[in-house]
């Protein structure tokens, strides 16, 4: 009789654990409604059932970018690991379930340890504990905290190539110019003279096919938008009625973007940390960006962040496209 090896066990992953603080999420909450108009920081939207809704929203039907975007990785995939190397430090902004990274990783040419930086510690853990199974010869390095700050990494213990920053889904998007060049520096800080970031950018389109993507008709986006109100209620104290709001997103095209807005119903106060703030009735605060690029647009950005675009992939409609960027 043969005896028979078991599977070694996936490495246990080691967990940086930097999550923004209760004084961290009041202080950004206050100042964005204190704003005229007022606003709310959509890296809030990310809860545990922020995340559910959000993995929810990517499965619409008028949700094209994740369709498109994982369906892009697995055509060019070839090609982008030619362009990328060997032995690459996978970092990634805003992890989230980890589908795309999943393909990225297996694609990739031996890529050494990786290292998810998400904002929600439960979806996190769960999606970095997946992806130990499926990917034991890879070091999991997860690290909780808000990636639109800059984060000092864990070092793998194996030496590796050089650091990829993998940023999908358009999230770049969500900042607006002068805030998606302060990333990008933070990027080119975290890359090193010798890194690479993969980027997704959702690419300008026909209003009416963006529009749809950010009012689906199930009512799955307005269900995410206003649980961030949900949250605030729970951890700040704070006292939205959530029927007393309504979503509402529409491409302003002279700014290329999409706007997201919460618009108050009638004319209310609230309560948020103990300071009152009031809403006049179709009073709409803004809660999120999501910016529609060209190439140009990128690169320009890019430019002024001391990064420059090397590799370009499509979909077959340019809908959406994946850029390979590194430093100038």
């Amino acid at each position: 009789m043969t005896a028979t090896t078991a599977p070694a066990p996936a490495p246990m992953a080691r967990l940086t654990d930097l999550r923004p603080s209760h004084d961290d999420i009041a202080g950004d909450v206050l100042e964005g409604l204190s704003a005229s108009p007022k606003q709310l920081p959509s890296k809030y939207f990310y809860d545990a059932r922020g995340s559910e809704l959000f993995e929810a929203i990517t499965r619409q039907p008028e949700y094209y970018l994740t369709r498109v975007e994982i369906a892009l990785l697995d055509a060019r995939m070839d090609a982008i690991a030619r362009a990328v190397g060997a032995h690459a430090h996978v970092v990634e902004y805003g992890s989230g379930s980890g589908r795309k990274t999943a393909q990225l990783l297996e694609g990739l040419r031996d890529p050494v340890a990786y290292t998810p930086i998400e904002i929600d510690r439960g979806t996190l853990l769960a999606s970095t504990a997946r992806l130990a199974e499926a990917f034991p010869q890879i070091e999991m390095l997860p690290v909780c905290a808000d990636f639109s700050r800059p984060v000092e990494l864990p070092r793998p213990g194996r030496a590796t190539g050089h650091t990829l920053v993998f940023f999908p889904g358009s999230t770049l998007g969500n900042f607006d110019h002068p805030g998606a060049i302060e990333l990008m520096r933070s990027m080119r800080a975290t890359m090193g003279a010798r890194g690479q970031a993969l980027i997704g950018i959702d690419l300008d389109k026909d209003s009416a096919t963006l529009e749809a993507a950010y009012n689906d008709a199930a009512g799955v986006t307005a269900a995410f938008t206003l649980n961030l109100l949900t949250r605030l209620n729970r951890e700040l104290g704070s006292d939205f009625e959530l029927d007393g709001f309504r979503h509402h997103a529409v491409y302003a095209r002279e700014r290329g973007r999409i706007e997201t807005f919460l618009v108050s119903r009638h004319e209310q106060s609230v309560i948020v940390a103990g300071r009152d703030f009031r809403f006049a009735a179709g009073e709409a605060m803004l809660v999120e960006y999501s910016h529609k690029y060209t190439d140009a647009g990128l690169a320009g950005l890019a430019q002024v962040a001391g990064l420059t675009v090397v590799e370009g992939w499509n979909d077959p409609r340019d809908w959406f496209g994946l850029r390979l960027l590194q430093p100038a």
